[in-house]
Formats: structure tokens, sequence, C-alpha cells
């Protein structure tokens, strides 16, 4: 290997990770010295303006995204530095970029498969180097940190695109359609003797037939390899009470995050997360086979991949129904084999109660609980094709940057078409990644006659695209667009009242509108404590009586042709 293509890594104590600046640099130098194997180029700004990278490797010089993509090749992509406090990942993918470039039997193993890359996809939080922010981690001795510039954490931003960060990851992921994704992370939590640990698409919600070929073929295949690399893995390590020693529980990664966000393309999502009690060293090297293994396995069976992502596409052209929210499955947990410390509890010298610790001279080993399954909370059935009126600007752009395909209506017309009331929603009450996430969505389906507008956007299910556009418009579904506060003027009323004028209009209501009789009946009998409230009175009557009702308040503004 050439001296001057060391990484800033392998030029340290290896406890050091390179700056911004250095790895793009490292970067155009093997790009302009290896033009037949690395094409590298910008992509995109990040809302500071820094230029956000992105990198195709070639076994044949063939980097042009269509020919790849006309010719099937496989694609594996490995995503870095979203949390550049987390940073072993973006160092091992330099190496493992100029092995490519510098080995040609290394390289030749690719065959027809591409290695694209971002080198550091938060590039502002990349620039705010310090060694204080990452309060239990061992090392490196300066590094980025998890915000971005707009103090957004851009592993819950796939779905809202807050960041421009997003807004281009949403273009590239898209146009590129990989195969399988590696967005490599630093966990946090328990301790135990693991150095790798391994969130991956949730199988059961990944399903048709890339669920079962990840959970049987290609896990097992990882797990068995990276054992006999010398870095025993385990799956994230998210107990279910306060310590391993009661089971563990399968991450969910919804829509936010970058596997749960991959899923919604048909794309199998690994999210590696380093032990952060192990030296940088150790997080590093065992970053870098982690890299090697799932890239090696990407490659032998992309055919097999492939196939079973077009599968997956087809059926969810045809498909009658939908999951749109998971559930733990809490009474049939699988098992594992795990390394752990004996969990022990002492009295806190800071307070007066008990503390948790490690006792690292006292390692075990046993299977305890697995949470791995999931199952299906909310199913909605399928229409034939969604309407998003044009004044929902925001959500047709994101539509558009995930590739969904849609229409335009070009003249007014009348349809018969199901829609959702919204009948309660349940709020965070502080804010979420600088939103007011609904934690809670109640609907009741309706169905009404609609005027649809020319220009409003039709979005038939008859695409591959299909499951993005259902998880996202469903108000149910984890992380839609609802959930996120797309909709919420809808659910405020623009009209009110005068109590002193209503006080006599609400007898006549009550006296004109039978339902609403029945109604006040029940709920000042639920509610006697609220009588004595004027507002709470007359909100409720003129919140139900139809003589003032506002159509719009509360109505979902999606609507389904069925």
């Amino acid at each position: 290997m050439p001296s001057d293509l060391r990484t800033t890594y392998e030029l340290g104590n290896h406890n050091q990770t390179t700056t911004w600046l250095e790895c793009i640099t490292f970067y155009k130098e093997l790009a302009a010295r290896y033009p037949q194997v690395l094409h590298f180029e910008q992509i995109g700004l990040s809302d500071s303006g820094v230029p956000i990278h992105a990198g195709v490797v070639s076994a044949d010089g063939v980097f042009d995204r269509e020919q790849i993509k006309r010719e099937g090749r496989t694609v594996f992509f490995n995503n870095n530095g979203i949390h550049p406090g987390e940073p072993e990942g973006i160092d091992a993918c330099m190496a493992i970029v100029r092995d490519l470039c510098v080995e040609p039997a290394r390289l030749a193993a690719l065959g027809k498969t591409v290695l694209l890359f971002v080198p550091i996809y938060n590039v502002d939080g990349s620039l705010n180097r310090a060694n204080t922010s990452r309060v239990n981690q061992d090392g490196p001795e300066q590094f980025g940190f998890r915000g971005n510039s707009r103090h957004l954490d851009l592993n819950r931003d796939f779905i809202k695109c807050d960041s421009l960060n997003a807004q281009v990851f949403n273009r590239l992921l898209t146009n590129w359609d990989p195969d399988v994704m590696v967005d490599t992370h630093t966990s946090n939590g328990a301790d135990y003797p693991y150095t790798m640990t391994l969130i991956h698409t949730q199988t059961d919600k990944l399903g048709n037939g890339l669920g079962p070929f990840l959970q049987d073929t290609m896990l097992p295949h990882i797990f068995a390899q990276m054992e006999q690399a010398g870095w025993p893995t385990c799956p994230y390590v998210n107990p279910v009470k306060d310590s391993p020693d009661h089971g563990i529980a399968e991450f969910l990664e919804v829509p936010r995050f970058s596997t749960g966000f991959a899923a919604l393309h048909n794309v199998i999502g690994f999210m590696p997360e380093t032990h952060m009690l192990k030296p940088f060293a150790d997080r590093y090297a065992s970053m870098r086979a982690l890299l090697d293994i799932t890239m090696a396995f990407t490659v032998q069976h992309g055919e097999q991949i492939q196939q079973l992502r077009a599968q997956a596409k087809a059926a969810g052209r045809t498909q009658a129904a939908w999951p749109v929210s998971w559930k733990m499955n809490e009474a049939q947990p699988s098992t594992f084999r795990f390394k752990g410390y004996a969990a022990k509890y002492t009295p806190s010298v800071l307070g007066d109660y008990q503390r948790l610790s490690y006792d690292r001279s006292q390692p075990w080993e046993r299977d305890i609980a697995y949470y791995n399954r999931f199952d299906a909370d909310v199913v909605v059935p399928a229409p034939k094709s969604y309407v998003v009126p044009q004044a929902w600007r925001e959500v047709i752009e994101r539509l558009r940057w995930n590739g969904v395909e849609m229409h335009r209506i070009t003249e007014e017309q009348t349809v018969t078409a199901r829609y959702y009331h919204i009948s309660g929603v349940r709020t965070r009450a502080t804010p979420y990644e600088g939103h007011m996430f609904h934690e809670q969505v109640e609907v009741e389906a309706r169905t009404g006659q609609f005027i649809l507008q020319a220009g409003d956007y039709v979005i038939s299910l008859d695409q591959d695209n299909a499951r993005y556009a259902v998880e996202t418009l469903e108000p149910q579904a984890h992380d839609s667009f609802f959930r996120w506060g797309f909709f919420n003027s809808v659910l405020e009323k623009k009209e009110a009242f005068s109590d002193y004028v209503f006080e006599d209009m609400a007898s006549e209501l009550l006296r004109d509108e039978p339902a609403l009789a029945a109604k006040f009946a029940e709920w000042k009998a639920a509610n006697p404590a609220l009588l004595s409230n004027q507002e709470a009175v007359l909100d409720f009557i003129f919140e139900n009586c139809q003589r003032f009702a506002e159509p719009e308040w509360r109505r979902y503004p999606v609507i389904a042709l069925v």
C-alpha cells in the first residue's frame, strides 16, 4: 500500500478519527489516482452550506447509475457519519475504498456489484468537533456532534425531511435503489463483552420473501462470519427491563430511522452498533469486519436478493391490505445465547436509591429471552389509489423525492371516496426533533363525495413504491406524515361563538337535532364535573351540532379511491 494513502486512523495512535476536510481530500486524491475504480462527487449541500459527497466503486469502471440499473447490477450502500460522534464507520470505509483501489484481487471480487457510499452524511455535525459530548464513550480523542446545524438528529429525519441532508438522502436512495444498506453507528446502554451489536430491518415488517431470507440465511451467515473473524456479535442490546438478564427486545426500526426508511423501498438494512465502552481500535476493527462480511455476502447473493426485492415490489402492486403499525409479540419470545456480566444493585452514594452496575469479573453465558417477533397492530385495506390535494405541497414533494408515481387531474370531477375523520389524537408534551409528534392517532373510516380540482394528485398503488405511499399517507402508520404534523391545520376549528348569544342557540340546537341531544345527554352523564363550566358545555354542543359543522375540521385531506 502506498504510504501516502494511509488514513488518519492508520497514521495516528488508533484513537483518532478523520476530520471532514481530511476525509474529503483523501477521497478526491484517491479518485484522481484511480479514476477507473472510484468516482467521487458532491451530491448536495447541508443546511449550513457544507458539501455532501458520495462515491461509487466499480471493478470495471462503470459508474453511470442508469447503466448500472439497466444491467441489473447489485448495489451495496454504506452510509457513514449520520452521528459523527460515532465515527468508526467513517474511518473503516476510507480503508475499504482505498484497499479496493490498490488491491486488484479485492477489486475483482466485487464482480458486477458496485459499492455506493456516503463518506460523512452529517457534515455539519462532523465539523462540530470536541471530546465532551459522548458522555460514556471510550475514544476517539476528538469527534463530531450528533446534531446538525439545525440541532436535528438526522436519524430521526428520514420521513419529515426537515434537513437538506435528508432531502439529498431521499433522492440518493431512490435514484440508486440499492439492494443492501449498512448505516454505521456506536451504541450506548448495558455493559457486556460484545464489541459489535447489530440492528437489522425487522424481518416480520420487511415481509414477503425478503424477511425470511434475512432471518434464515443472511443473519446467520453474518453472525457466524463475525464469530470466525474474532468479533462475536449479538443483536442490538435493548433490554426489556433494566439489564439483559431479563431478555432483550429486537429494535422496531420505524421509518424515521435509516433501516426503517430503507424498508419502505424494500431494501435490506443494517445498523451496526459498536459498544461505546470498548476501545476505539476494537470498534474500528469490528466495524471493518462487519462491512467486509456484509458486502461479500451481498456480492455472492446479489442476484437472489434482487429477485426477492422484485417480488416484494410486485406483491405491493396488488396487495389487498397493508400493515401500517406493529407491536412486539410478548407471548412468544425466542432465545439467544448471550454473554453478559453480572448485574449488581448497590446503594448510590449520590442519593437514596439503588444504582445498577456490571461486574466484569463475573461473566456469564446462557440463553436469554429474545423478543424478535412483531405482529401487525393496525391493518388497512388497500385502496386503488390515494388523492392528495395539491394544496399539501410539502407532502407532494416528499412523495416525489421518493419516486412515488403520481398523475395530476386535468379537470374538475366529483368522486365518491373513503376518508378518515380524526376522532382522537394524543401528542407529545414536548417537541420531538422540531415537531409536536402525535403519539396516538384514532380514526373513523367514512365515505363521502368530494370535488377534485384540476391539478390534484392521484397516486395509484399499482407501482413499485406503493409501500412508501401507504406508510406515509395512512395516518395511523408509525411515521406517517400526519403523525409528524404535516396536516395539523385540519385539527383546528376555524369558527367560534360568543357565549351570550350561543347560549340561546344551543337550546334550539338540542331541540332541533335529536342526535345531538342524545350525544349531549351521554356527555353530561360522563362529565358531571364539567356541567358548571359554561365554556365546556357550549364547546361540546358547538363542536357536535350539524347546523354549524365545518366539514374540513378533523377530516384528513388525503382520500382513498376504492
